[in-house]
């Protein structure tokens, strides 16, 4: 910063150290200090949340693991009666979603809340309490879905649900509504995860750390929050679609009622073949922090693997119907996915050869880490090669539902990420507790883990090929798949007791074992100056002049220790971190986050009987805990965000001051609804691609049915736009410390906007659209529905607003709530506009 440091990020000469170290350290260590007893679980730490995470979500890795042991065993031999078909199909079909759902995504989830604020020289996330309830929402819904198995009651139509044979409730029971209900309030955890690792990576970086500098692992972890913003909402959407199909008869995939069963399989692998780069990109991650470590020298082509990182995200949006190749789609389709499919191995394979030109140029280290690291690539190499193989359509009409794609699969995703997640584990866990993991016991885990894989997965290529099909419960003699599957079987339990050496190795207690030296690795990334036995972050948040800032600045871990940088103290007894701008990283703020709280545990139990009560049809009950969790939430927006600070500015050291309250695209809160809201479009853009879908796939999409009219779609579009007018309105009013007028204009914009839903509703109802009688009006109610909820959700937000401007909690100075409930506007009348348009004018195209 000009006049507060060198070019080389240091303090000016003649810059005293804080007189007092030991006090300062005492009032840093109250204030970010993790309370005991049972209160040690309303932490928000992200120490604690990090590793309560990761735990826990290993936890159901083992649980799907024994579930996969289960499986191979019942598939040994020819003829096996070990289990019954029905726990086989639960048994699979849960593996599967644990796998994907509860372990791959939110391990990485888990790894980034523990290492982004110290890797970033961050003392905090943004939303720490966001954080906390993400996991306890994850935990519940965790918990729910995996305990389902033990009641016989587990879903058992596969990991990706197709229909008609999911929707069937005769065969998919209660189980399906287990799937469906459990993972979307697991959804929850990973949009709230997503939204806190995209403003944190984005404005909470150390100053000086411009964006060209972010280190690999936040570059990746940002292209994947991303990706989950875009991936996540049209599982949701369909997850709407498929339990009201459930639920209460709606026909969206019910082909005598005009529905179609392949919208499911659109929505859902949309989503689901991002999710594989979801799954491998923070893998990747990993393996660009540890590969330049022990390389000893920067990565290669910094630049070149951020593009390639982009690059992968962007075109695994363009993959989806590489699953669907069996479908009957048209040539043309079946010819661009397939190029597309093809297409993704150039930045893969770019990633893959950037580590190994830095591996090349420096002086490689073979340490546990690098021994699972470089397994793991090349298991995954293996994997993409099988997958060049059955992105061409013809194979793949071969190989299709084969245990060729089960080898396929296993390969890219225990290749692509769980070896690399061990070689994070071995690399990372002297941060945990200061203690390191056994070099021995690594070696033997990763022998026994990699020969096992192998023994059990690639027979798995040559079972495909000679024609077994997935999913299949047992099979006959003497057609040649017999000591394949016994092999397959064998490895796994190999590969099984290397997981086992890790758990052990993890496990053992250490309490004699001698604290490691800091920075063990001699790593050039900040992440390493964190104190295990500290929560704080960093003792002082500094000033980044390299992308490897402990080789590149040598005074730098020193300087941190002696509170020679921002933020030293914590006089105000609040948690405080530095806000900064989103390219070059200049401090704009002081950003107070919230500390331990109860809240967070609440809302996320009474979320989870909303969810767990719907599933088993207690209406009452729902509505109950909805009502539950809209208070919860309330009392948590109302004391902890948008506080008055007692000060306009803030001294946060080194001669500069900051400002404590921002509002506008400015503050992380604007930046939080944004993204939000763009997670929510892209649920809503789903529904309407299902409108559409339904549209063009049927010469009479109507089937001669009655529509909304005109009159009360268009009313309520007129509606909508007023309201987003006056809320407009309301805004500039309150810059203009215009209090009564700002009042008057919020009521006026909640009157239409109430006024605006009835008659969005009105439509359809007036002119009598059974949903249940054609797919027309049903997806016709759906987008109303959409629309209606959201209408309540922007009716509570403008009475938010109302109750705090007469609490005198808002004003010209104090504006972040109206500023964030008008760009939330922006985005209802966006659906509204859409929406309504939409179901009164399309009918009428045809």
């Amino acid at each position: 910063m000009p006049g507060a440091a060198s070019a080389g990020g240091q303090p000016m000469e003649g810059q005293d150290p804080p007189r007092d170290l030991k006090a300062e350290e005492a009032r840093l260590r109250k204030v970010w200090n993790t309370p005991g007893g049972w209160r040690y679980w309303t932490s928000v730490n992200n120490s604690e949340i990090g590793l309560w995470y990761g735990a826990t979500a290993f936890i159901f890795m083992l649980f799907a693991g024994l579930l996969a042991l289960v499986v191979r065993a019942q598939l040994a031999v020819p003829q096996n009666d070990l289990i019954s078909a029905d726990l086989f199909n639960q048994a699979f079909t849960l593996h599967g979603t644990v796998m994907m759902f509860l372990f791959a995504v939110p391990i990485f989830e888990a790894v980034a809340i523990f290492l982004l604020p110290p890797m970033l020289g961050a003392r905090e996330l943004p939303f720490p309490r966001l954080s906390a309830f993400g996991f306890w929402s994850f935990a519940i819904g965790g918990v729910f879905v995996c305990g389902s198995i033990f009641f016989k009651a587990a879903p058992n139509a596969g990991w990706f649900m197709y229909a008609p044979l999911a929707t069937d409730k005769d065969y998919a029971g209660i189980g399906a509504d287990v799937w469906l209900l459990g993972l979307s309030f697991i959804e929850v955890a990973s949009i709230a995860a997503a939204v806190e690792l995209i403003v944190g990576i984005m404005k909470c970086r150390a100053p000086g750390m411009r964006i060209n500098m972010m280190p690999l692992f936040a570059w990746y972890l940002l292209i994947v929050a991303g990706m989950i913003l875009f991936a996540f909402p049209p599982l949701i959407a369909g997850d709407i679609l498929f339990e009201m199909e459930r639920m209460f008869d709606w026909p969206f995939f019910d082909a005598a009622r005009g529905g179609d069963p392949l919208l499911w399989q659109h929505l859902f692998w949309i989503f689901g073949h991002p999710e594989v780069y979801i799954i491998f990109l923070p893998a990747i991650a990993l393996m660009a922090m540890i590969v330049p470590t022990f390389s000893q020298r920067p990565i290669v082509g910094y630049s070149w693997i951020v593009l390639a990182a982009v690059g992968t995200g962007f075109l695994s949006f363009g993959l989806w119907v590489h699953h669907m190749f069996a479908t009957g789609l048209p040539q043309i389709s079946l010819a661009f996915f397939s190029a597309a499919s093809t297409a993704v191995a150039i930045p893969t394979g770019v990633q893959i050869f950037v580590f190994m030109a830095t591996m090349l140029a420096g002086r490689v280290i073979f340490s546990v880490p690098m021994l699972f690291g470089t397994g793991g690539v090349a298991i995954f190499i293996i994997g993409g090669l099988t997958g060049v193989m059955v992105a061409l359509a013809p194979f793949d009409w071969q190989a299709h539902d084969t245990y060729f794609i089960v080898a396929h699969l296993h390969y890219v995703l225990i290749g692509g990420m769980l070896f690399p997640v061990v070689a994070g584990i071995y690399y990372y866990f002297p941060l945990v507790d200061g203690k390191a993991l056994s070099d021995r016991l690594g070696k033997i885990a990763f022998w026994l883990m990699f020969t096992g894989f192998n023994v059990a997965f690639f027979p798995m290529h040559l079972t495909g090929l000679r024609g077994m099909p997935r999913r299949v419960f047992t099979y006959p003699a003497d057609i040649g798949w017999d000591w394949l599957n016994l092999i397959s079987t064998i490895g796994a339990f190999v590969f099984a007791a290397g997981v086992g050496v890790v758990v052990i190795d993890i496990l053992r207690p250490k309490k004699r074992q001698p604290d490691v030296k800091p920075n063990l690795w001699n790593a050039g990334t900040l992440e390493w100056l964190a104190e295990p036995k500290e929560s704080w972050g960093v003792r002082s948040i500094p000033i980044i002049s390299s992308r490897y800032p402990l080789w590149d600045q040598p005074d730098l871990a020193e300087g941190i220790k002696q509170g020679r940088y921002y933020l030293p103290d914590a006089k105000e007894g609040l948690r405080e971190t530095l806000v900064t701008s989103v390219l070059d990283a200049k401090p704009i703020q002081v950003l107070r986050v919230g500390g331990t709280s109860m809240v967070t545990i609440a809302a996320a139990i009474l979320l989870g009987g909303v969810f767990i009560a719907m599933t088993f049809h207690l209406w009452t009950l729902t509505i109950l805990f909805g009502l539950g969790t809209l208070i919860a939430i309330l009392y948590w927006l109302w004391t902890g965000t948008g506080a008055i600070p007692e000060a306009k500015e803030k001294d946060v050291g080194l001669g500069l001051s900051l400002p404590i309250y921002v509002s506008g695209p400015a503050s992380v809160g604007w930046w939080a609804m944004f993204i939000t809201m763009v997670g929510d479009g892209t649920a809503y853009g789903s529904l309407l691609f299902g409108y559409f879908f339904y549209w063009t796939i049927h010469d009479d999409f109507t089937a001669g049915l009655a529509g909304p009219g005109l009159v009360w779609p268009l009313a309520g579009s007129a509606l909508f736009l007023a309201s987003w007018v006056l809320m407009l309105m309301a805004r500039q009013a309150n810059e203009r410390d215009r209090t009564s007028l700002t009042r008057m204009l919020l009521s006026a914009s909640m009157l239409a906007t109430l006024i605006g839903a009835l008659a969005a509703f009105l439509g359809p109802h007036r002119y009598g659209m059974d949903p249940t009688v054609h797919v027309y009006p049903a997806i016709v109610w759906v987008l109303v529905g959409w629309l209606m909820v959201h209408a309540a959700a922007g009716l509570i937000m403008q009475g938010f607003c109302l109750a705090r401007s007469f609490a005198g909690r808002m004003s010209a100075a104090y504006d972040m709530d109206i500023r964030n409930v008008t760009l939330f506007w922006h985005f209802l009348t966006v659906t509204a506009l859409t929406t309504l348009p939409v179901i009164a004018l399309f009918p009428l195209a045809r």
